[in-house]
């Protein structure tokens, strides 16, 4: 394979300029983020995409906030982005506003009047929309479009003063009303806000629209390629004009080029749409852990590992399609694998009575905290007469493929002893509350006799009654049933939420549990993998699923498919 080959098409864009000229002490990417919510898996793509070529190059990484919409802004969400970009493990050269700006975008404007290039509109937004034309006709001039500069000038100054309602005026670019592209007949490039902005206060009065701010800020800041998404391919004709008013060939040109949107499955990631989700109580806010957002993953107990890892296997392409999430849920299993203790709760229990094991004997099991990480050590967990095993793990009568404990069967307990179910008790219904079992005290895991080496096929995970740990345990799912929630136009995307996406129960584990922190990985085994909720108490611990250890919903897809 030739560099070239194993280079994505935005590296082999950056190669060629360093061939062309560009100097390797020139490039410089940005993470323009608008903080009017939480960012999500998409931005945790992009975010990967700028800082991975920064660490590539050895290049600068800005990060700037593109808050020209006091509307939505808030300094919460600048907050947040900044935590999730630290947790995912980047460090950015600067942090930067758009609205440092303010005052160049305005003595710009200003220009583009003074040079005819731009006017002050007193049209209402719907009559602009309208004389706008459409793709196939061309628009119609604004009755203002001529309007005297010095005109334009004044009513400019007053939009600046707050002598003018929201609504009333606009300054827009004088480009080309009859140009193919829609962006390029006349945008507006300023409008009025009577809103408090989170960092400029009341001091503006007006606001530059973000076609006009995203180049020019670029150029100030000296971004030698501006990546964005595929929708902003028709935003670069625009994005290049607005620079060749203001560029001087002593400075870097800025360069944007496009990549196409990572969609992910079994969820959406439209900000409105998340906003929904969370304003009318469907999830418990930004940071649930049903939500893509990177809070929420984080939550959930994804790792910054896994998210990295995914968004490099993903990559960056051309054209946009729908990844799946169970491979993002594959790099969080193959990160946690290496990483999560392995613990032992039951979800669903069912008492095991071990008849000929001594009453009030106890003893303490040594067990590896991680067969794949030899430095993680051994733990003790202690064993008893009683213990609980899953409801699932037991039937009366099974035929030969089942390898769990049966009627008249052995199994091994995990890190323990062989045991031999003999009879069951049952309540007034028929359900069975007690197994009744007898062990082989030769048989303890580990121990070297004859006993222990024997081999029995099915092993359960376990724990003693006496010194079970009451757990919370939260089983999150996929949020909705369909893969493109959000694709039907004829349907609402609530339709098709999961109703089985949260469910709580409550469990038992080892006292071993009651040590970790939040945010610490633990597998249970044969289970999956969870991590501790910050709604623990000192009275319970609260465990969130990350992921089952397999994929149930492959399983169900390929059953859906043979029938």
């Amino acid at each position: 394979m030739s560099k070239e080959e194993s280079l994505n098409f935005l590296e082999q864009i950056i190669e060629k300029d360093l061939e062309s000229g560009y100097g390797q002490s020139e490039l410089r990417f940005r993470f323009p983020p608008e903080p009017n919510g939480y960012l999500h898996i998409g931005h945790a793509s992009a975010i990967c995409l700028n800082f991975g070529l920064g660490e590539k190059y050895n290049a600068p990484v800005n990060l700037r906030f593109d808050d020209t919409n006091p509307t939505k802004e808030e300094q919460e969400y600048v907050d947040a982005i900044k935590r999730d970009i630290e947790w995912l493990g980047y460090e950015w050269t600067e942090e930067l506003y758009a609205s440092d700006y303010f005052q160049q975008l305005y003595d710009w404007a200003v220009q583009f009047i003074k040079d005819g290039k731009a006017y002050v509109d007193s049209q209402t937004s719907e009559e602009i929309a309208q004389q706008k034309g459409t793709p196939n006709e061309p628009g119609k001039e604004s009755p203002y479009r001529n309007r005297p500069v010095e005109e334009s000038l004044a009513l400019f100054e007053k939009m600046k003063n707050g002598e003018v309602r929201e609504g009333e005026l606009v300054l827009r670019a004088k480009i080309d009303m009859s140009s193919p592209n829609m962006l390029m007949r006349d945008p507006v490039m300023y409008r009025v806000l009577h809103k408090h902005h989170h960092r400029t206060g009341t001091d503006w009065k007006i606001f530059p629209m973000y076609d006009w701010t995203h180049g020019e800020s670029d150029y100030i800041e000296q971004i030698s390629h501006s990546f964005c998404t595929l929708e902003f391919l028709p935003h670069r004709e625009l994005y290049d004009w607005f620079l060749d008013q203001v560029y001087s060939s002593e400075k870097m040109r800025p360069k944007q080029r496009e990549f196409a949107r990572r969609n992910l499955s079994h969820t959406v990631v439209s900000k409105r749409k998340l906003a929904r989700l969370v304003e009318e109580g469907v999830v418990s806010g930004w940071d649930d852990p049903r939500m893509p957002t990177i809070s929420g993953l984080r939550r959930r107990g994804y790792t910054p590992e896994s998210i990295r890892n995914f968004a490099n296997r993903i990559g960056v392409g051309k054209r946009e399609n729908l990844i799946d999430v169970s491979r993002l849920e594959y790099n969080v299993r193959e990160d946690l694998n290496k990483k999560a203790t392995r613990v032992m709760a039951v979800l669903d229990p069912v008492k095991v009575v071990i008849t000929n094991y001594p009453e009030g004997k106890e003893e303490w099991l040594e067990t590896e905290n991680n067969p794949e990480d030899e430095n993680a050590g051994l733990r003790k967990i202690p064993f008893s007469r009683e213990l609980y095993i899953e409801k699932e793990d037991f039937r009366e009568e099974a035929n030969r493929k089942f390898f769990r404990l049966k009627l008249g069967k052995e199994v091994r307990l995990k890190s323990a002893y062989i045991i031999k179910a003999e009879s069951v008790v049952k309540d007034e219904e028929g359900n069975i509350t007690e197994i009744h079992c007898t062990y082989d005290p030769d048989s303890r895991s580990g121990s070297g006799t004859e006993a222990s080496m024997r081999k029995v096929k099915g092993t359960l995970h376990w724990v003693s009654v006496p010194h079970a740990l009451p757990i919370e345990v939260r089983l999150y799912d996929r949020l909705f049933t369909e893969p493109a929630p959000d694709s039907h136009k004829d349907r609402d995307f609530l339709e098709f939420l999961n109703p089985d996406s949260l469910k709580t129960i409550t469990a038992y584990g080892e006292p071993s549990l009651a040590d970790f922190k939040v945010e610490d990985k633990v597998q249970f085994q044969r289970i999956g993998y969870f991590t501790v909720d910050r709604d623990s108490t000192e009275k319970i611990q609260v465990f969130n699923r990350t992921v089952p250890l397999r994929d149930s919903w492959a399983k169900l897809a390929d059953s859906q498919q043979n029938h």
